[in-house]
């Protein structure tokens, strides 16, 4: 053989088929990013993590649900994800189709083994296809569902895992081919939103978010849904009365699913206020806001355990934390702030979760400042950072709030991966919420982009107003302070609410 056939075989491409088959195996070698380390890794910082282990004996298990109580009389698809495929396609002309590339391809479809695993199911094979566009019919094409089919068989598997969003027509064709249940994206992120939600308001929000996303996915049976018997259908035995046009049952479902959407909205307007009142509170007193956001699994909660001692709930799994967690801390220059832990995005975050969390995700739009924690070891966090600006650019006002981009898990992730990073974001910071690493340099950070007072004092306050002066101590900034018998002296700078109340106080005691 000569060296010219030597160098012609070795560029020989590979097949789309053997790309796929390869992109499958790495993802199943690894079982997903979120929990292919086999466990959670805690630091002293977290408390002793009791709700951790609550949800933890309450993981799912054969032939029990933790999904919502069917509220109608449909066929309601209950999500017990015990053992899956994962199916994903590539080769889409543009991102919102599906993945471009092989890599993009890897590291959605291991994304989607890492929902899967935290829903609590496992993974036992997958199957990707390169393809333009998803088959209208079966989204894979007849010759590739067959297929899926076979492998589906084989294994065992009883449910399968579609890494994209499914018309209802495409959920039930590929069904009748595959002959088990089949979910998309979107209702494994719903129904794990469904398992973490714990406080009223977020229970209201997922279940509004999985009827919204079940009204139009509803199934019927034919003419023997009907109410009524529509003109001479009835028959003999009928009778006056039950003739007209008829209400089918899965009308009445839908209007029944409308009217508990309606109530659902309603109460989640009805708990707004509460919200309002507080965040009011927090301005009026003229205390900054810091939200932690970013995209799920990129150690939001454990920087906030480390930042404030809270002992939030920290588990290696996506979406563990989806209600607003709201702690007080101090800058490194004693002023006080709050810190908002805030609910994890992802990748195509589903539009009803959006919508349904949008009172949550105010807590952003009126922030001081926002912690955008990314995860620098994941294989893709420029996709991460791509992915949570663009559910900002939903929540009106997020994008103009002051952003630190705050790279986490620094002792994971490799040097060049950050150097990349920090040349894309000036300004980030690498930390690690684990180790302690460029803690300091993030408080130190934070107190210099926090706003700051902008109204000079220079007054003297009666002893009888201490209150007063411990609030100069925690929201502004003092020059001077002096005790004289007339009271304290205190020169320096507040915001305007306050200075009117020294204001006030001093001329009382003058």
């Amino acid at each position: 053989m000569t060296r010219q056939e030597e160098n012609d075989e070795v560029v020989v491409p590979r097949s789309a088929q053997e790309v796929a088959d390869d992109v499958v195996a790495r993802v199943l070698a690894r079982a997903g990013t979120a929990r292919h380390d086999g466990g959670t890794i805690h630091s002293s910082y977290d408390g002793d993590q009791l709700e951790l282990e609550e949800r933890t004996s309450l993981r799912r298990v054969a032939g029990l649900s933790t999904e919502l109580e069917d509220v109608t009389e449909v066929e309601y698809r209950q999500l017990r994800l015990e053992r899956v495929v994962l199916v994903g396609i590539w080769g889409a002309p543009s991102s919102e189709e599906g993945a471009t590339t092989a890599e993009e391809a890897e590291i959605s479809l291991r994304e989607l083994a890492a929902l899967a695993e935290t829903a609590g199911s496992e993974v036992l094979d997958g199957l990707l296809q390169r393809r333009r566009n998803p088959d209208p019919g079966t989204f894979l094409g007849s010759g590739k569902a067959a297929e899926l089919a076979s492998v589906v068989a084989a294994v065992g598997a009883d449910t399968v895992v579609v890494d994209a969003e499914l018309a209802p027509s495409q959920r039930r064709a590929l069904e009748d081919v595959v002959r088990v249940k089949v979910i998309d994206r979107t209702a494994l992120i719903l129904d794990i939103f469904a398992q973490h939600a714990k406080s009223r308001e977020g229970k209201a929000q997922v279940e509004l978010a999985q009827l919204e996303y079940l009204l139009p996915r509803l199934r019927g049976w034919g003419d023997s849904m009907s109410r009524q018997a529509g003109g001479q259908v009835g028959g003999a035995g009928a009778g006056m009365g039950s003739r007209g046009p008829g209400e089918t049952k899965i009308e009445l479902d839908r209007r029944r699913i409308r009217d508990r959407m309606a109530k659902l909205r309603r109460e989640i307007a009805a708990m707004e206020p509460a919200r309002v009142t507080k965040r009011a509170n927090r301005k009026r007193h003229a205390i900054p806001s810091v939200a932690i956001a970013g995209y799920t699994n990129a150690g939001k909660s454990s920087l906030l355990n480390r930042l404030t001692g809270a002992g939030v709930l920290v588990e290696n799994a996506l979406f563990a934390t989806l209600d607003p967690t709201v702690r007080r801390a101090e800058a490194a220059d004693g002023r006080v702030f709050t810190l908002t832990d805030t609910v994890g995005f992802v990748r195509s975050l589903p539009h009803q979760l959006v919508e349904a969390f949008r009172s949550s995700l105010e807590e952003v739009a009126d922030a001081d400042l926002v912690l955008h924690v990314v995860d620098a070891s994941h294989p893709d966090p420029e996709g991460q950072i791509s992915a949570v600006r663009h559910v900002f650019a939903d929540i009106p006002g997020a994008m103009d709030v002051p952003e630190i981009i705050v790279l986490n898990k620094a002792d994971l992730a490799q040097p060049d991966v950050v150097a990349r990073l920090r040349s894309q974001e000036p300004g980030a910071i690498v930390v690690s919420a684990h180790t302690g690493e460029g803690i300091d340099e993030l408080q130190a950070l934070i107190a210099d982009q926090l706003p700051r007072p902008g109204v000079p004092v220079d007054v003297v306050i009666p002893y009888d107003r201490g209150d007063l002066v411990n609030r100069v101590h925690l929201h502004g900034e003092i020059d001077s302070e002096e005790h004289t018998p007339a009271g304290t002296a205190l020169r320096g700078r507040v915001d305007e609410s306050l200075a009117a109340e020294l204001a006030e106080a001093a001329v009382r005691a003058g």
